[in-house]
Parts: C-alpha cells; sequence; structure tokens
C-alpha cells in the first residue's frame, strides 16, 4: 500500500513539457514572405540553395519546409534546363 503512494507522489511532481517543436515554430524563408510561387528565373534566390558544385542543399540545411523544398527543386530543375544555372561545375 506504501508503493502506490510512492507512485501518486512522484507521478504529480512530473511536469509535461509542451505539445509544439522546434519545427513548428520556424517558417521557411518563402513561407515568412507568403510566396506561393518560386520563379525559375530568379537565379539570385536560388544560387543560395546549391552547393558551389551545383548540388540541392536539404531541407534540413536550407531550412526550407517540405512543400517549398518541392518547389525549389522544380525551379532549379527549370532553370538547369534553359541553362541559367549549371548542372555541375
Amino acid at each position: 500500500m506504501a508503493r502506490t503512494v510512492m507512485r501518486d507522489r512522484t507521478a504529480t511532481r512530473r511536469r509535461r513539457r509542451p505539445a509544439t517543436g522546434i519545427r513548428e515554430q520556424t517558417q521557411c524563408r518563402f513561407c515568412r514572405e507568403g510566396r506561393r510561387y518560386i520563379d525559375y528565373k530568379d537565379v539570385d534566390v536560388l544560387q543560395k540553395l546549391l552547393t558551389n558544385r551545383g548540388k540541392i542543399f536539404s531541407r534540413k540545411r536550407s531550412g526550407n519546409c517540405a512543400s517549398c523544398q518541392r518547389k525549389v527543386k522544380t525551379a532549379i530543375k527549370r532553370a538547369r534546363f534553359m541553362a541559367l544555372l549549371p548542372f555541375t561545375s
């Protein structure tokens, strides 16, 4: 009987952490600006999302959300096809 009392006391002392994670609090640069479309002709913005060898930065490295990362991927591929960005360097 003494064990159940001890369990109840320790259970009440524990604090719950908030359910919001770090990922939910921060927004990517395109969501903050309210962009719905990422233009493939905007080479300066797309260049920041590429390595010096022409690889696309990951979501974790670039800080983009999943939907914006897909839009960036499509815009970079279109810019490469139009010869605005290199495939490799």
